[in-house]
């Protein structure tokens, strides 16, 4: 195992950037995935930035997800839009469909659009945060090959069907909240299983549709446990239907697996993108001041002995952000050991890699 290593925000996203444009891609849309991987990891979220890098380049070298793809739009409306991603990376289908939903807001104060045919999504909080930061709120969801279970079932019913949003925040970082379904994401329980660490009992469903600590069996013979129960099942429905029925994509078992499947075939995952434009709907200095007057009054709420103050979502990940845009990004060793793989696939090694 290769140990963690500090690096500057630039140089990674450079790396990420050089990786994806030897593949073909443009290198617009490569900016953006690297845009979105590289912010990831620099907000301490590690299963889902750079560490999906070489699944990626594998799917893209294949042919399952096409580097040289540009999304289209097949249908739309004043304030809604489908978009075909025609087997690009997800990144660059999400945020092809992000910015079309804030275009249409800014005209008709709410938008909607669904995204199919695309590739693996991501961290979809930072699709929602791309909306906030143009001062709009989000609301963004996708799909996924079913690995979750649902209340009482023994097999996977529904993917981990994760659900963000954003709201903007004058003067200051959005709130934003990104979370999957499941009692966790299947990324959190491979790295527990690579480092050899435990998992709670809470996180899996064994075949016999009781819970199992037993990382090991997770994807084959383990589900998923839906996120609280029967109410993380009810959202994880409802981000299915938003994100595949409605737009007409691939729902539950017609999504491929990206990371086990063959890499040439394309994994059609859905997503969908809500944008609220708050100056068209409401007095924006008063939004603004209502929600700062909303922030101040949670900050100043008597916290437990231990703790400092009660955050709102996605504030310990926006200081880490800026910590990291500072400091450098500290990547764990398992992220390392992947960044090693994407320069092997593509023969680009970056001096940082060489030590």
């Amino acid at each position: 195992m290769v140990s963690g290593l500090r690096i500057r925000f630039e140089e990674l996203h450079q790396f990420v950037v050089d990786a994806l444009v030897s593949t073909g891609m443009s290198a617009e849309h490569a900016q953006w995935s690297a845009d979105t991987l590289a912010t990831t990891d620099a907000m301490g979220v590690f299963t889902h930035g750079t560490k999906l890098l070489i699944g990626y380049l594998k799917k893209l070298k294949a042919g399952g997800y096409r580097p040289t793809a540009v999304p289209t739009v097949e249908r739309q409306g004043p304030a809604w839009g489908i978009v075909d991603g025609q087997s690009a990376l997800g990144m660059v289908g999400c945020i092809t469909s992000m910015q079309l939903a804030i275009d249409k807001a800014k005209q008709c104060g709410i938008a909607y659009v669904g995204l199919k045919n695309t590739g693996h999504v991501g961290a979809i909080g930072y699709y929602a945060s791309l909306a906030a930061r143009q001062g709009l709120i989000a609301m963004v969801s996708g799909n996924d090959i079913p690995s979750v279970a649902a209340p009482g079932s023994r097999n996977a019913v529904l993917g981990s069907n994760p659900i963000a949003y954003g709201i903007p925040v004058a003067g200051g970082d959005p709130i934003m909240l990104d979370m999957a379904t499941a009692a966790t994401a299947g990324g959190k329980v491979y790295a527990a299983v690579q480092r050899g660490e435990p998992i709670p009992s809470t996180w899996l469903i064994g075949p016999d549709g009781k819970p199992t600590s037993d990382g090991g069996l997770y994807p084959a013979s383990a589900s998923l446990a839906p996120m609280a129960g029967h109410k993380g099942y009810g959202i994880g429905l409802w981000c299915e239907i938003l994100s595949a029925v409605l737009p007409g994509g691939n729902m539950t078992w017609q999504v491929g697996s990206w990371l086990f499947d063959d890499p040439s075939l394309p994994s059609r995952h859905s997503a969908y993108f809500m944008a609220i434009d708050v100056s068209v709907i409401t007095d924006r200095a008063r939004f603004d001041a209502q929600l700062r007057a909303l922030i101040d009054e949670i900050h100043a709420t008597p916290t437990a002995d231990d703790v400092d103050r009660v955050l709102v979502p996605g504030e310990r990940e926006w200081e880490r952000y800026h910590a990291s845009k500072k400091d450098g990004i500290q990547l764990p060793s398992d992220v390392v050991e992947k960044l090693h793989l994407a320069s092997e696939i593509t023969g680009i090694v970056p001096n940082w890699l060489r030590k």
